[in-house]
Protein backbone atom coordinates (compact mmCIF):
# COMPACT_ATOMS: atom_id res chain seq x y z
CA UNK A 1 0.00 0.00 0.00
CA UNK A 2 2.80 2.40 0.88
CA UNK A 3 4.51 1.53 -2.38
CA UNK A 4 1.42 2.40 -4.41
CA UNK A 5 0.99 5.65 -2.47
CA UNK A 6 4.62 6.68 -3.00
CA UNK A 7 4.41 5.88 -6.71
CA UNK A 8 1.28 8.02 -7.11
CA UNK A 9 2.91 10.85 -5.14
CA UNK A 10 5.94 10.70 -7.42
CA UNK A 11 3.80 10.79 -10.56
CA UNK A 12 1.57 13.59 -9.22
CA UNK A 13 4.48 15.78 -8.13
CA UNK A 14 6.23 15.20 -11.45
CA UNK A 15 3.18 16.13 -13.50
CA UNK A 16 2.58 19.18 -11.34
CA UNK A 17 6.21 20.27 -11.76
CA UNK A 18 5.94 19.98 -15.53
CA UNK A 19 2.75 22.06 -15.63
CA UNK A 20 3.94 24.76 -13.24
CA UNK A 21 7.38 25.06 -14.88
CA UNK A 22 5.75 25.47 -18.28
CA UNK A 23 3.33 28.13 -17.03
CA UNK A 24 5.93 30.12 -15.12
CA UNK A 25 9.08 29.93 -17.25
CA UNK A 26 8.30 28.01 -20.41
CA UNK A 27 10.22 24.95 -21.52
CA UNK A 28 13.71 26.28 -22.01
CA UNK A 29 16.80 24.11 -22.14
CA UNK A 30 17.59 24.32 -18.43
CA UNK A 31 13.97 23.72 -17.44
CA UNK A 32 13.67 20.67 -19.69
CA UNK A 33 16.94 19.22 -18.40
CA UNK A 34 15.77 19.69 -14.81
CA UNK A 35 12.46 17.97 -15.60
CA UNK A 36 14.27 15.15 -17.39
CA UNK A 37 16.38 14.51 -14.29
CA UNK A 38 13.32 14.27 -12.05
CA UNK A 39 11.40 12.02 -14.44
CA UNK A 40 14.46 9.85 -15.03
CA UNK A 41 14.67 9.07 -11.32
CA UNK A 42 10.91 8.75 -10.86
CA UNK A 43 10.17 6.59 -13.91
CA UNK A 44 13.25 4.38 -13.50
CA UNK A 45 12.52 4.00 -9.80
CA UNK A 46 8.92 2.97 -10.46
CA UNK A 47 9.96 0.42 -13.10
CA UNK A 48 12.68 -1.01 -10.87
CA UNK A 49 10.34 -1.11 -7.88
CA UNK A 50 7.64 -2.98 -9.79
CA UNK A 51 10.15 -5.43 -11.27
CA UNK A 52 12.19 -5.92 -8.09
CA UNK A 53 9.95 -4.96 -5.13
CA UNK A 54 12.32 -6.55 -2.63
CA UNK A 55 15.16 -4.26 -3.70
CA UNK A 56 15.14 -0.80 -2.04
CA UNK A 57 16.90 0.88 -4.98
CA UNK A 58 13.62 1.55 -6.80
CA UNK A 59 11.99 3.18 -3.76
CA UNK A 60 15.07 5.30 -3.15
CA UNK A 61 15.15 6.54 -6.76
CA UNK A 62 11.45 7.47 -6.55
CA UNK A 63 12.20 9.39 -3.34
CA UNK A 64 15.04 11.27 -5.04
CA UNK A 65 12.70 12.14 -7.91
CA UNK A 66 10.01 13.43 -5.50
CA UNK A 67 12.51 15.63 -3.64
CA UNK A 68 13.87 16.96 -6.94
CA UNK A 69 10.38 17.74 -8.31
CA UNK A 70 9.23 19.23 -5.00
CA UNK A 71 12.06 21.75 -5.06
CA UNK A 72 11.20 22.73 -8.66
CA UNK A 73 7.48 22.89 -7.91
CA UNK A 74 7.68 25.04 -4.80
CA UNK A 75 10.19 27.44 -6.33
CA UNK A 76 7.91 28.16 -9.28
CA UNK A 77 4.44 28.19 -7.75
CA UNK A 78 4.36 28.58 -4.02
CA UNK A 79 4.68 32.31 -3.19
CA UNK A 80 6.92 33.40 -0.36
CA UNK A 81 6.60 30.20 1.66
CA UNK A 82 6.84 27.98 -1.40
CA UNK A 83 9.93 29.74 -2.75
CA UNK A 84 11.63 29.63 0.63
CA UNK A 85 10.81 25.97 1.12
CA UNK A 86 11.89 25.14 -2.44
CA UNK A 87 15.26 26.82 -1.88
CA UNK A 88 15.63 25.08 1.49
CA UNK A 89 15.24 21.58 -0.02
CA UNK A 90 16.99 22.53 -3.25
CA UNK A 91 20.12 20.50 -2.44
CA UNK A 92 18.44 17.84 -0.31
CA UNK A 93 18.39 15.34 -3.22
CA UNK A 94 22.17 15.05 -2.97
CA UNK A 95 22.03 13.17 0.37
CA UNK A 96 19.81 10.22 -0.72
CA UNK A 97 21.66 10.05 -4.04
CA UNK A 98 24.97 9.84 -2.16
CA UNK A 99 23.50 7.06 -0.01
CA UNK A 100 22.40 5.22 -3.16
CA UNK A 101 25.83 5.51 -4.77
CA UNK A 102 27.89 4.73 -1.67
CA UNK A 103 25.65 1.93 -0.42
CA UNK A 104 25.05 0.12 -3.70
CA UNK A 105 24.58 -2.83 -4.20
CA UNK A 106 24.07 -3.93 -0.57
CA UNK A 107 22.22 -0.67 0.19
CA UNK A 108 24.05 -0.02 3.42
CA UNK A 109 27.02 2.18 4.24
CA UNK A 110 29.90 -0.18 4.96
CA UNK A 111 32.65 2.29 5.92
CA UNK A 112 32.92 5.20 8.29
CA UNK A 113 33.98 7.46 5.41
CA UNK A 114 30.75 6.65 3.54
CA UNK A 115 28.68 7.54 6.59
CA UNK A 116 30.63 10.77 7.13
CA UNK A 117 30.10 11.85 3.50
CA UNK A 118 26.35 11.20 3.52
CA UNK A 119 26.00 12.84 6.93
CA UNK A 120 27.96 15.91 5.80
CA UNK A 121 25.78 16.32 2.69
CA UNK A 122 22.60 16.09 4.76
CA UNK A 123 24.03 18.58 7.27
CA UNK A 124 24.76 21.04 4.47
CA UNK A 125 21.37 20.55 2.80
CA UNK A 126 19.14 20.89 5.88
CA UNK A 127 20.53 22.57 9.05
CA UNK A 128 23.14 24.80 7.41
CA UNK A 129 20.73 25.71 4.62
CA UNK A 130 18.16 26.69 7.28
CA UNK A 131 20.72 28.90 9.08
CA UNK A 132 21.66 30.51 5.77
CA UNK A 133 18.01 31.28 4.98
CA UNK A 134 17.45 32.75 8.48
CA UNK A 135 20.09 35.42 7.76
CA UNK A 136 19.33 36.07 4.08
CA UNK A 137 17.25 38.81 2.47
CA UNK A 138 15.99 37.72 -0.98
CA UNK A 139 16.29 41.34 -2.15
CA UNK A 140 20.04 40.74 -2.23
CA UNK A 141 19.47 38.58 -5.34
CA UNK A 142 18.90 41.84 -7.25
CA UNK A 143 15.80 40.51 -9.03
CA UNK A 144 12.49 42.36 -9.13
CA UNK A 145 9.29 40.68 -7.98
CA UNK A 146 11.02 38.14 -5.76
CA UNK A 147 8.84 37.23 -2.74
CA UNK A 148 10.10 37.77 0.78
CA UNK A 149 12.13 35.11 2.61
CA UNK A 150 9.62 33.38 4.87
CA UNK A 151 12.40 31.99 7.10
CA UNK A 152 14.37 35.22 7.57
CA UNK A 153 14.93 36.04 11.24
CA UNK A 154 17.44 38.85 10.88
CA UNK A 155 19.25 40.58 8.05
CA UNK A 156 22.91 39.59 8.37
CA UNK A 157 24.58 39.50 4.94
CA UNK A 158 28.01 38.81 6.48
CA UNK A 159 26.73 35.79 8.38
CA UNK A 160 24.88 34.57 5.28
CA UNK A 161 28.05 34.81 3.20
CA UNK A 162 30.06 32.94 5.86
CA UNK A 163 27.48 30.16 6.09
CA UNK A 164 27.37 29.95 2.31
CA UNK A 165 31.15 29.61 2.17
CA UNK A 166 31.11 26.85 4.80
CA UNK A 167 28.36 25.07 2.89
CA UNK A 168 30.26 25.17 -0.35
CA UNK A 169 33.51 23.98 1.23
CA UNK A 170 31.79 21.02 2.87
CA UNK A 171 29.68 20.31 -0.21
CA UNK A 172 32.57 20.44 -2.70
CA UNK A 173 34.87 18.41 -0.43
CA UNK A 174 32.21 15.77 0.19
CA UNK A 175 31.25 15.43 -3.48
CA UNK A 176 34.85 15.18 -4.68
CA UNK A 177 35.70 12.68 -1.93
CA UNK A 178 32.64 10.62 -2.81
CA UNK A 179 33.61 10.59 -6.48
CA UNK A 180 37.15 9.41 -5.66
CA UNK A 181 35.85 6.71 -3.30
CA UNK A 182 33.44 5.41 -5.92
CA UNK A 183 36.08 5.29 -8.65
CA UNK A 184 38.54 3.44 -6.42
CA UNK A 185 35.83 1.02 -5.34
CA UNK A 186 35.10 0.30 -8.98
CA UNK A 187 38.78 -0.22 -9.82
CA UNK A 188 39.28 -2.74 -7.00
CA UNK A 189 36.05 -4.64 -7.71
CA UNK A 190 35.75 -8.06 -9.32
CA UNK A 191 34.33 -8.47 -12.84
CA UNK A 192 30.70 -9.07 -11.84
CA UNK A 193 30.85 -6.33 -9.21
CA UNK A 194 32.21 -3.88 -11.79
CA UNK A 195 29.20 -4.52 -13.99
CA UNK A 196 26.94 -3.88 -11.01
CA UNK A 197 28.83 -0.67 -10.17
CA UNK A 198 28.53 0.79 -13.68
CA UNK A 199 25.81 3.29 -12.63
CA UNK A 200 27.93 4.26 -9.65
CA UNK A 201 30.63 5.46 -12.05
CA UNK A 202 28.07 7.70 -13.77
CA UNK A 203 27.01 9.02 -10.39
CA UNK A 204 30.63 9.70 -9.47
CA UNK A 205 31.05 11.75 -12.65
CA UNK A 206 27.88 13.71 -11.89
CA UNK A 207 29.01 14.37 -8.30
CA UNK A 208 32.37 15.67 -9.52
CA UNK A 209 30.64 17.96 -12.06
CA UNK A 210 28.28 19.40 -9.45
CA UNK A 211 31.27 20.08 -7.22
CA UNK A 212 32.73 22.05 -10.13
CA UNK A 213 29.43 23.93 -10.58
CA UNK A 214 29.40 25.02 -6.92
CA UNK A 215 33.04 26.09 -7.16
CA UNK A 216 32.61 28.09 -10.39
CA UNK A 217 29.52 29.81 -9.01
CA UNK A 218 31.41 30.89 -5.89
CA UNK A 219 34.31 32.16 -7.99
CA UNK A 220 31.96 34.26 -10.10
CA UNK A 221 32.47 32.19 -13.26
CA UNK A 222 29.64 31.03 -15.51
CA UNK A 223 28.77 27.46 -14.44
CA UNK A 224 25.92 27.03 -16.96
CA UNK A 225 27.74 24.75 -19.50
CA UNK A 226 29.10 22.47 -16.78
CA UNK A 227 25.72 22.53 -15.02
CA UNK A 228 23.93 21.33 -18.16
CA UNK A 229 26.51 18.57 -18.68
CA UNK A 230 26.07 17.51 -15.04
CA UNK A 231 22.29 17.37 -15.51
CA UNK A 232 22.67 15.22 -18.63
CA UNK A 233 24.99 12.85 -16.78
CA UNK A 234 22.66 12.73 -13.81
CA UNK A 235 19.75 11.88 -16.10
CA UNK A 236 21.57 8.74 -17.28
CA UNK A 237 22.37 7.46 -13.77
CA UNK A 238 18.92 6.07 -12.81
CA UNK A 239 18.51 4.56 -16.27
CA UNK A 240 21.76 2.64 -15.83
CA UNK A 241 20.60 1.55 -12.37
CA UNK A 242 17.38 0.27 -13.91
CA UNK A 243 19.23 -1.68 -16.59
CA UNK A 244 21.42 -3.24 -13.91
CA UNK A 245 18.42 -4.27 -11.82
CA UNK A 246 16.75 -5.81 -14.86
CA UNK A 247 19.91 -7.56 -15.98
CA UNK A 248 18.51 -10.99 -15.08
CA UNK A 249 15.84 -10.59 -17.76
CA UNK A 250 18.30 -9.13 -20.23
CA UNK A 251 20.68 -12.02 -19.60
CA UNK A 252 18.27 -14.75 -20.76
CA UNK A 253 20.33 -15.08 -23.91
CA UNK A 254 23.17 -16.27 -21.69
CA UNK A 255 20.92 -19.01 -20.29
CA UNK A 256 19.93 -19.95 -23.86
CA UNK A 257 23.60 -20.25 -24.81
CA UNK A 258 24.12 -22.41 -21.74
CA UNK A 259 21.34 -24.76 -22.87
CA UNK A 260 23.06 -25.05 -26.25
CA UNK A 261 26.35 -25.88 -24.53
CA UNK A 262 24.66 -28.59 -22.45
CA UNK A 263 23.10 -30.46 -25.37
CA UNK A 264 26.05 -32.83 -25.56
CA UNK A 265 28.33 -34.33 -22.90
CA UNK A 266 31.13 -31.95 -21.96
CA UNK A 267 34.72 -32.46 -21.00
CA UNK A 268 35.75 -31.94 -17.37
CA UNK A 269 35.82 -28.21 -16.68
CA UNK A 270 33.64 -27.30 -19.68
CA UNK A 271 30.50 -27.06 -17.54
CA UNK A 272 32.23 -24.64 -15.20
CA UNK A 273 33.25 -22.51 -18.17
CA UNK A 274 29.69 -22.53 -19.55
CA UNK A 275 28.24 -21.47 -16.20
CA UNK A 276 30.89 -18.77 -15.85
CA UNK A 277 29.90 -17.35 -19.24
CA UNK A 278 26.19 -17.49 -18.44
CA UNK A 279 26.67 -15.70 -15.11
CA UNK A 280 29.50 -13.51 -16.45
CA UNK A 281 31.72 -14.48 -13.52
CA UNK A 282 35.14 -15.80 -14.67
CA UNK A 283 36.02 -16.72 -11.08
CA UNK A 284 33.07 -19.10 -10.71
CA UNK A 285 33.76 -22.46 -9.06
CA UNK A 286 31.75 -25.66 -8.70
CA UNK A 287 31.56 -27.87 -5.62
CA UNK A 288 29.88 -31.29 -5.72
CA UNK A 289 28.05 -32.99 -2.86
CA UNK A 290 29.36 -36.44 -1.93
CA UNK A 291 26.75 -38.13 0.31
CA UNK A 292 29.12 -40.77 1.67
CA UNK A 293 31.41 -38.12 3.14
CA UNK A 294 28.65 -35.51 3.72
CA UNK A 295 30.94 -32.88 2.26
CA UNK A 296 31.52 -30.89 -0.92
CA UNK A 297 34.45 -31.73 -3.18
CA UNK A 298 36.03 -29.94 -6.12
CA UNK A 299 36.33 -31.18 -9.67
CA UNK A 300 39.45 -33.16 -8.73
CA UNK A 301 37.59 -34.99 -5.97
CA UNK A 302 39.45 -33.22 -3.17
CA UNK A 303 37.47 -31.68 -0.25
CA UNK A 304 36.51 -28.05 -0.89
CA UNK A 305 35.69 -25.43 1.71
CA UNK A 306 32.73 -23.25 0.77
CA UNK A 307 33.46 -19.51 0.82
CA UNK A 308 32.61 -17.22 3.72
CA UNK A 309 33.85 -13.83 2.51
CA UNK A 310 33.50 -11.98 -0.78
CA UNK A 311 31.91 -14.93 -2.60
CA UNK A 312 28.73 -16.88 -1.95
CA UNK A 313 27.38 -20.31 -2.80
CA UNK A 314 24.09 -21.10 -4.53
CA UNK A 315 23.04 -24.65 -3.72
CA UNK A 316 21.57 -26.90 -6.39
CA UNK A 317 19.20 -29.74 -5.48
CA UNK A 318 17.36 -32.40 -7.45
CA UNK A 319 14.33 -34.10 -5.93
CA UNK A 320 15.26 -32.67 -2.53
CA UNK A 321 18.79 -34.10 -2.61
CA UNK A 322 21.88 -31.86 -2.63
CA UNK A 323 23.75 -32.03 -5.93
CA UNK A 324 26.25 -29.20 -6.10
CA UNK A 325 27.05 -25.65 -5.09
CA UNK A 326 27.79 -22.83 -7.53
CA UNK A 327 30.36 -20.54 -5.90
CA UNK A 328 30.07 -17.08 -7.45
CA UNK A 329 30.53 -13.38 -6.83
CA UNK A 330 28.35 -11.95 -4.06
CA UNK A 331 26.88 -9.31 -6.39
CA UNK A 332 25.00 -12.01 -8.28
CA UNK A 333 22.70 -12.25 -5.26
CA UNK A 334 21.10 -9.17 -6.76
CA UNK A 335 20.08 -11.33 -9.73
CA UNK A 336 18.34 -14.33 -8.14
CA UNK A 337 16.28 -15.06 -11.25
CA UNK A 338 19.39 -15.33 -13.42
CA UNK A 339 21.25 -17.53 -10.94
CA UNK A 340 18.16 -19.68 -10.43
CA UNK A 341 17.63 -20.08 -14.18
CA UNK A 342 21.27 -21.06 -14.71
CA UNK A 343 21.17 -23.53 -11.81
CA UNK A 344 17.97 -25.12 -13.13
CA UNK A 345 19.28 -25.36 -16.68
CA UNK A 346 22.49 -27.02 -15.51
CA UNK A 347 20.82 -29.35 -13.00
CA UNK A 348 21.20 -32.60 -14.95
CA UNK A 349 24.74 -31.77 -16.07
CA UNK A 350 25.66 -30.91 -12.48
CA UNK A 351 24.22 -34.23 -11.33
CA UNK A 352 26.38 -36.06 -13.89
CA UNK A 353 29.48 -34.15 -12.87
CA UNK A 354 28.63 -34.78 -9.21
CA UNK A 355 28.70 -38.53 -9.90
CA UNK A 356 32.04 -38.11 -11.67
CA UNK A 357 33.38 -36.03 -8.77
CA UNK A 358 32.16 -38.74 -6.37
CA UNK A 359 34.06 -41.32 -8.44
CA UNK A 360 37.17 -39.12 -8.46
CA UNK A 361 36.89 -38.71 -4.69
CA UNK A 362 36.73 -42.49 -4.27
CA UNK A 363 39.70 -42.93 -6.62
CA UNK A 364 41.58 -40.29 -4.65
CA UNK A 365 40.90 -42.21 -1.43
CA UNK A 366 41.93 -45.44 -3.16
CA UNK A 367 45.21 -43.92 -4.34
CA UNK A 368 45.87 -42.53 -0.88
CA UNK A 369 45.08 -45.91 0.68
CA UNK A 370 47.35 -47.72 -1.77
CA UNK A 371 50.14 -45.22 -1.09
CA UNK A 372 49.73 -45.77 2.65
CA UNK A 373 49.92 -49.55 2.16
CA UNK A 374 53.09 -49.25 0.08
CA UNK A 375 54.62 -46.86 2.60
CA UNK A 376 53.69 -49.17 5.48
CA UNK A 377 55.31 -52.05 3.61
CA UNK A 378 58.49 -50.08 3.04
CA UNK A 379 58.57 -49.04 6.69
CA UNK A 380 58.17 -52.68 7.76
CA UNK A 381 60.93 -53.72 5.38
CA UNK A 382 63.31 -51.12 6.80
CA UNK A 383 62.48 -52.16 10.34
CA UNK A 384 62.97 -55.86 9.58
CA UNK A 385 66.27 -55.18 7.82
CA UNK A 386 67.45 -53.13 10.79
CA UNK A 387 66.37 -55.85 13.24
CA UNK A 388 68.22 -58.52 11.25
CA UNK A 389 71.33 -56.36 11.01
CA UNK A 390 71.34 -55.30 14.66
CA UNK A 391 70.06 -58.62 16.06
CA UNK A 392 70.62 -62.01 14.41
CA UNK A 393 73.46 -60.85 12.14
CA UNK A 394 75.43 -59.31 15.03
CA UNK A 395 74.92 -62.44 17.13
CA UNK A 396 76.22 -64.63 14.32
CA UNK A 397 79.25 -62.36 13.90
CA UNK A 398 79.93 -62.60 17.63
CA UNK A 399 79.63 -66.39 17.43
CA UNK A 400 82.12 -66.46 14.52
CA UNK A 401 84.59 -64.49 16.63
CA UNK A 402 84.18 -66.92 19.52
CA UNK A 403 84.72 -69.93 17.25
CA UNK A 404 87.89 -68.35 15.87
CA UNK A 405 89.19 -67.83 19.41
CA UNK A 406 88.37 -71.41 20.33
CA UNK A 407 90.08 -72.70 17.17
CA UNK A 408 93.24 -70.93 18.23
CA UNK A 409 93.38 -72.92 21.48
CA UNK A 410 93.20 -76.43 20.01
CA UNK A 411 95.82 -78.31 17.95
CA UNK A 412 95.53 -77.56 14.24
CA UNK A 413 95.57 -81.25 13.28
CA UNK A 414 93.04 -82.41 15.85
CA UNK A 415 89.51 -83.65 15.22
CA UNK A 416 88.18 -80.68 17.22
CA UNK A 417 89.98 -78.20 14.91
CA UNK A 418 88.39 -79.88 11.89
CA UNK A 419 84.92 -79.63 13.43
CA UNK A 420 85.48 -75.98 14.35
CA UNK A 421 86.56 -75.19 10.76
CA UNK A 422 83.39 -76.83 9.40
CA UNK A 423 81.27 -74.87 11.91
CA UNK A 424 82.92 -71.58 10.92
CA UNK A 425 82.30 -72.29 7.21
CA UNK A 426 78.62 -73.02 7.85
CA UNK A 427 78.40 -69.93 10.03
CA UNK A 428 79.96 -67.72 7.32
CA UNK A 429 77.56 -69.17 4.73
CA UNK A 430 74.62 -68.43 7.05
CA UNK A 431 75.88 -64.90 7.53
CA UNK A 432 76.09 -64.37 3.78
CA UNK A 433 72.58 -65.75 3.26
CA UNK A 434 71.30 -63.53 6.06
CA UNK A 435 72.94 -60.46 4.46
CA UNK A 436 71.34 -61.33 1.12
CA UNK A 437 67.95 -61.69 2.79
CA UNK A 438 68.36 -58.35 4.58
CA UNK A 439 69.53 -56.71 1.35
CA UNK A 440 66.44 -58.05 -0.46
CA UNK A 441 64.15 -56.84 2.27
CA UNK A 442 65.58 -53.32 2.19
CA UNK A 443 69.01 -52.37 0.89
CA UNK A 444 70.82 -50.25 3.45
CA UNK A 445 73.10 -49.02 0.68
CA UNK A 446 70.10 -47.26 -0.92
CA UNK A 447 69.33 -45.23 2.21
CA UNK A 448 72.99 -44.50 2.93
CA UNK A 449 74.43 -43.78 -0.53
CA UNK A 450 71.53 -43.23 -2.93
CA UNK A 451 70.11 -44.85 -6.03
CA UNK A 452 73.23 -44.65 -8.21
CA UNK A 453 75.44 -46.66 -5.82
CA UNK A 454 72.61 -49.10 -5.02
CA UNK A 455 72.07 -49.83 -8.73
CA UNK A 456 75.77 -50.45 -9.26
CA UNK A 457 75.66 -53.02 -6.47
CA UNK A 458 72.50 -54.54 -7.91
CA UNK A 459 74.02 -54.81 -11.40
CA UNK A 460 77.19 -56.41 -10.00
CA UNK A 461 75.16 -59.20 -8.35
CA UNK A 462 72.89 -59.82 -11.35
CA UNK A 463 73.38 -63.20 -13.12
CA UNK A 464 73.33 -61.49 -16.54
CA UNK A 465 75.41 -58.64 -17.87
CA UNK A 466 73.71 -55.36 -16.91
CA UNK A 467 74.57 -51.91 -18.24
CA UNK A 468 73.43 -49.00 -16.07
CA UNK A 469 72.83 -45.54 -17.55
CA UNK A 470 72.03 -42.84 -14.99
CA UNK A 471 71.42 -39.13 -15.50
CA UNK A 472 70.30 -37.75 -12.15
CA UNK A 473 71.30 -34.20 -11.17
CA UNK A 474 70.16 -34.87 -7.59
CA UNK A 475 68.59 -37.59 -5.46
CA UNK A 476 64.86 -38.21 -6.01
CA UNK A 477 62.47 -38.12 -3.03
CA UNK A 478 62.88 -41.18 -0.73
CA UNK A 479 59.60 -42.87 -1.71
CA UNK A 480 60.39 -42.41 -5.41
CA UNK A 481 63.90 -43.72 -4.92
CA UNK A 482 62.64 -46.84 -3.13
CA UNK A 483 59.99 -47.49 -5.80
CA UNK A 484 62.58 -47.16 -8.58
CA UNK A 485 65.01 -49.51 -6.82
CA UNK A 486 62.47 -52.29 -6.29
CA UNK A 487 61.16 -51.83 -9.81
CA UNK A 488 64.66 -52.38 -11.20
CA UNK A 489 65.43 -55.21 -8.77
CA UNK A 490 62.23 -57.10 -9.66
CA UNK A 491 62.74 -56.37 -13.34
CA UNK A 492 66.28 -57.82 -13.32
CA UNK A 493 65.03 -60.84 -11.34
CA UNK A 494 62.42 -61.49 -14.03
CA UNK A 495 65.10 -61.14 -16.70
CA UNK A 496 67.23 -63.75 -14.95
CA UNK A 497 64.34 -66.18 -14.30
CA UNK A 498 62.18 -66.01 -17.39
CA UNK A 499 63.67 -63.97 -20.22
CA UNK A 500 66.58 -66.28 -21.14
CA UNK A 501 68.46 -63.08 -21.90
CA UNK A 502 72.21 -62.54 -22.18
CA UNK A 503 72.22 -58.87 -21.25
CA UNK A 504 70.00 -56.08 -19.97
CA UNK A 505 70.10 -52.29 -19.85
CA UNK A 506 68.84 -50.07 -17.04
CA UNK A 507 68.34 -46.35 -17.82
CA UNK A 508 67.28 -43.79 -15.18
CA UNK A 509 66.82 -40.06 -15.81
CA UNK A 510 64.63 -37.07 -14.97
CA UNK A 511 62.18 -35.58 -17.48
CA UNK A 512 59.54 -32.88 -16.85
CA UNK A 513 59.51 -33.41 -13.10
CA UNK A 514 59.26 -37.22 -13.32
CA UNK A 515 61.74 -40.04 -12.79
CA UNK A 516 61.92 -42.20 -15.92
CA UNK A 517 63.03 -45.81 -15.43
CA UNK A 518 63.53 -48.16 -18.40
CA UNK A 519 64.66 -51.82 -18.32
CA UNK A 520 65.30 -53.61 -21.61
CA UNK A 521 66.64 -57.09 -22.31
CA UNK A 522 67.46 -59.24 -25.35
CA UNK A 523 65.46 -62.24 -24.17
CA UNK A 524 62.59 -64.20 -25.66
CA UNK A 525 59.86 -61.67 -24.75
CA UNK A 526 56.23 -62.61 -24.28
CA UNK A 527 55.91 -61.12 -20.76
CA UNK A 528 52.32 -60.28 -19.80
CA UNK A 529 51.50 -58.26 -16.64
CA UNK A 530 48.08 -59.93 -16.48
CA UNK A 531 49.59 -63.43 -16.09
CA UNK A 532 51.70 -62.82 -13.03
CA UNK A 533 51.72 -60.99 -9.72
CA UNK A 534 55.28 -59.69 -10.08
CA UNK A 535 54.67 -57.06 -12.75
CA UNK A 536 51.24 -56.29 -11.27
CA UNK A 537 52.86 -55.61 -7.90
CA UNK A 538 55.37 -53.28 -9.56
CA UNK A 539 52.50 -51.47 -11.31
CA UNK A 540 50.71 -51.05 -7.98
CA UNK A 541 53.83 -49.57 -6.40
CA UNK A 542 54.33 -47.12 -9.27
CA UNK A 543 50.66 -46.15 -9.54
CA UNK A 544 50.52 -45.56 -5.78
CA UNK A 545 52.81 -42.60 -6.47
CA UNK A 546 50.59 -41.42 -9.38
CA UNK A 547 53.03 -42.97 -11.81
CA UNK A 548 52.54 -45.14 -14.90
CA UNK A 549 54.08 -48.46 -15.84
CA UNK A 550 54.14 -49.79 -19.41
CA UNK A 551 55.46 -53.11 -20.71
CA UNK A 552 56.36 -53.98 -24.32
CA UNK A 553 57.23 -57.64 -24.81
CA UNK A 554 56.65 -59.04 -28.31
CA UNK A 555 57.52 -62.73 -28.75
CA UNK A 556 61.19 -63.22 -29.59
CA UNK A 557 61.66 -59.45 -29.42
CA UNK A 558 62.90 -58.94 -25.89
CA UNK A 559 61.12 -57.02 -23.17
CA UNK A 560 61.02 -53.29 -22.46
CA UNK A 561 59.63 -51.97 -19.19
CA UNK A 562 59.14 -48.21 -18.73
CA UNK A 563 57.93 -46.40 -15.60
CA UNK A 564 57.24 -42.71 -15.08
CA UNK A 565 57.11 -41.67 -11.42
CA UNK A 566 56.31 -38.03 -10.52
CA UNK A 567 58.96 -36.50 -8.25
CA UNK A 568 56.89 -33.54 -7.01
Amino acid sequence: MRRVALIWVGVAVGVAAVIVAGLKEGYGTDTLLALFVGWSFTASGIAAWIRRPENPVGALMVTIGIVWFASQLFRHGGGSIGLTFGIWIGDLWVAPLAFLLAGFPLMRLETTLDRVIVGALFFVAVPLEAIWLMTLDFDSFGESGVPQNAMQVWDAPGVADTVDLVQRVILISSLVTLAVVLVRRYQSASGPLRRALAPVLGGAAAMAMFAGVYLLDKLGRDPAPLFRLALLTLTAVPVIFLVGLLRARLARSGVGALLVDLREPTNPGALRDSLARALRDPGLELAYWVPEYEAYVGQDGEPLQLPSDGRVATYVERHGTPVAAIIHDATLQEEPELVGAVASAAGIALENERLQADLRARLSDLRASRARIVEAGDTARRRLERDLHDGAQQRLVSLSVVLRLVAGKVPADSKEAELLAMAREELNASLEELRNIARGIHPAILSDHGLAVALESLAARAPVRVEVELDLPDRPPPQVEVAAYYLIAEGLTNVAKYAEAKSATVAVNRDNGALIVEITDDGKGGADPANGSGLRGLADRVEALDGRLKVWSPPAGGTRLRAEIPCA
